[in-house]
């Protein structure tokens, strides 16, 4: 399998969390399923299984590519525009 084109353009190191958790869901008295991280710019947002799926709209709204999971033993990283692991 060939890398993803967006993973070597991810700063290094990776951005620090800006939240322990979805300060959407927070704000909206919702309870996020489990948190992802964006690997550009630090943006936490819940996933797809949550109610508002913030992880993407992050991704939607500003075009930063690549995610990772932000649970706890947990180091996978997701592309949203390529729509696979990387």
């Amino acid at each position: 399998m060939s890398e993803c084109p967006h993973v070597p353009e991810l700063p290094r190191p990776e951005p620090v969390a800006l939240h322990a958790t979805c300060p959407e869901c927070e704000a909206a008295g919702s309870h996020p399923v489990q948190l992802r991280l964006c690997l550009e710019c630090g943006h936490v947002g819940c996933c797809d299984s949550s109610p508002f799926r913030h992880a993407t709209g992050h991704f939607e709204e500003s075009g930063h590519a690549v995610m990772r999971s932000y649970e706890p033993g947990q180091s996978w990283r997701w592309c949203y525009v390529d729509r696979r692991i990387v």
